[in-house]
């Protein structure tokens, strides 16, 4: 029975906001309070990568559940991908954390303790959420998912499983205490806000007991991201409470979806009168390392100040190249996003984060190079706008191999050097303190709140050096996965006319005879010879910083 005294005041102090709160949750609130939840303090972990291994089950030891009164690490949640799974594990504050080679990933019939199959984890992370990430190979159909410890045959007891077809994944306070969540499966329109009446937010620690939901009112919903009105009880509860209830979405009159979405992380509700940084850039990227110093060491030349890098999945070690960068003090920060195909809602959290700290975002992939024909500089460029401007929309140069068949070991700015004519598309530079409260983007830009506008920038100005098409051997990755959410991959029969689409490769990830000669319809050596006149050594013709194993200038005509 809903609680009637004590939530009239309540509902008044809220406006419009009804709080359904049962006397079972407050009952569980308060006991959870008094017991507390010092083992959800979790610690971060090492990180390897491998491809799946079969191990023989005959050689292994005998596996054994682990008790539950037994301090040991235990499954949070599991999550399947089309082509992996993602498990959860939390850990008490005093435990060891593992390594890939700790542990194994195993596959179980319902009801059973005995492994079907036993195989190597792909990799291991604990840079998200202070939670450390398994990422296994796929479970077979009719398997569930764990992780046994090599050394002791400890089998982890099966954390609760979710589809990423239907889930909200991640959540966050904004600064005016609304929460946004960030969902799968909605299958919205993108570019568009939906209606928010259709649609309700819902509270708590166990969804399949209704009893024990809290529900509020959507206040904006568009493409993956929902912002709710957030209940007075998780914003004045304590945060060893709170940080273990979840948050999830559904439509009026359907099923609630399910949800791996905690909203324990607030943003600053005082924001600085000066931001920190007048331009930083976002970005996302999955197995990008060997291309990121080069970017980075540019960008910070022309002007940029700081770096949000979304890392979607790499197995390449990219955390050791983000941490030597910080080392030569460059302001690096990697925030892992394991979520496939969400480049937008990756973006959407990103400007929320950036909006504290920098004046300016540009959201540029890792091969996007902002390049200034005209000689001027991204602070002269961005001192010049009117205030009322919030976006600058900058024009994408595409670039081919350029007749090379291998990586540049120059760097792509001096090894790529012939592009298409036309240009296709433009990213942007945005304001993030004017972003319009739905979060909406289509990658390319944002939609702004009222009384903001964009510019186009002239190419003679400034324009982007999209090493779009580079040697095979870089493409096939590109080929393999693509991030954004609206978006067709390119091994489906879909949007065959689409700018993101490769002209004339068709479906099939196959490298095409004439691959090192195809989209060079202009030499363009512009950005080549402005990076050897800003940065090269006379004498050693290298990147300041760099090692000469890694990148080389060398001044070519």
């Amino acid at each position: 029975m809903v609680l009637e005294m004590g939530m009239k005041n309540r509902r008044k102090r809220e406006g419009q906001y009804v709080v359904a709160l049962n006397r079972a949750f407050c009952c569980l609130l308060v006991l959870v309070f008094f017991f507390g939840f010092s083992f959800s303090t979790l610690r971060l972990l090492l990180r390897g990568n491998s491809r799946p291994r079969l191990i023989s089950l005959g050689k292994t030891p005998a596996l054994k559940v682990i008790s539950g009164n037994s301090p040991a690490v235990s499954v949070r949640e599991t999550v399947t991908f089309p082509d992996q799974t993602l498990i959860f594990l939390k850990y008490p504050q005093t435990t060891p954390l593992f390594t890939k080679d700790d542990i194994n990933c195993v596959y179980l019939s319902p009801n059973s303790s005995q492994p079907q199959l036993n195989l190597q984890p792909f990799s291991i992370d604990g840079e998200y959420s202070d939670l450390q990430i398994v990422w296994c190979p796929i479970q077979p159909r009719g398997l569930t998912a764990s992780i046994v410890i090599k050394s002791n045959g400890h089998l982890l007891p099966i954390g609760p499983t979710y589809s990423w077809d239907s889930l909200a994944y991640e959540a966050l306070i904004d600064r005016d205490n609304t929460t946004i969540v960030f969902v799968k499966g909605l299958n919205l329109r993108g570019g568009r806000a939906a209606d928010p009446s259709r649609f309700e937010c819902v509270y708590g620690w166990d969804f399949t007991k209704s009893k024990l939901f809290l529900r509020s009112e959507v206040i904006s919903i568009g493409q993956e991201v929902v912002r709710c009105k957030t209940p007075l009880s998780i914003l004045s509860g304590p945060q060893s409470v709170n940080s273990s209830i979840k948050v999830s979405v559904r439509g009026i009159g359907r099923p609630l979806m399910s949800s791996v979405a905690r909203p324990n992380r607030r943003l600053d509700p005082d924001p600085p009168v000066r931001k920190q940084h007048e331009i930083c850039v976002c970005t996302m990227l999955r197995n990008q390392a060997q291309f990121l110093r080069e970017w980075v060491v540019y960008h910070a030349r022309i002007g940029i100040q700081r770096w949000f890098i979304y890392d979607n999945n790499s197995d390449d070690d990219i955390s050791s190249l983000i941490e030597s960068l910080n080392d030569e003090n460059f302001n690096i920060t990697r925030h892992l996003w394991p979520w496939i195909k969400t480049q937008e809602a990756g973006f959407s959290h990103c400007a929320l984060r950036a909006r504290d700290s920098c004046e300016w975002v540009g959201f540029i992939d890792v091969d996007e190079f902002l390049h200034f024909p005209s000689g001027l500089s991204l602070h002269d460029v961005i001192g010049n706008l009117t205030g009322s401007v919030a976006e600058l929309r900058v024009s994408c140069h595409s670039f081919g191999p350029s007749g090379l068949k291998r990586v540049p070991a120059k760097g792509v700015t001096q090894g790529y050097t012939c592009r298409m004519a036309a240009p296709e598309r433009h990213k942007s530079i945005v304001r993030p303190e004017a972003v319009n409260s739905t979060l909406i983007n289509s990658v390319h830009h944002f939609h702004l709140a009222s009384g903001f506008v964009f510019v186009n920038m002239e190419r003679h100005v400034l324009v982007i050096n999209h090493y779009k098409y580079p040697v095979w051997e870089v493409f096939k990755e590109k080929f393999y996965r693509r991030v954004a959410t609206y978006v067709a991959d390119w091994q489906e029969d879909e949007n065959v006319g689409s700018k993101d689409r490769t002209p004339g490769l068709g479906t099939r990830p196959v490298e095409p005879l004439d691959w090192p000669t195809r989209f060079c319809e202009v030499v363009d050596t512009g950005l080549r010879d402005q990076v050897v006149e800003m940065f090269s050594n006379p004498k050693t013709r290298m990147l300041p910083g760099q090692k000469k194993e890694n990148f080389r200038l060398i001044a070519t005509g």
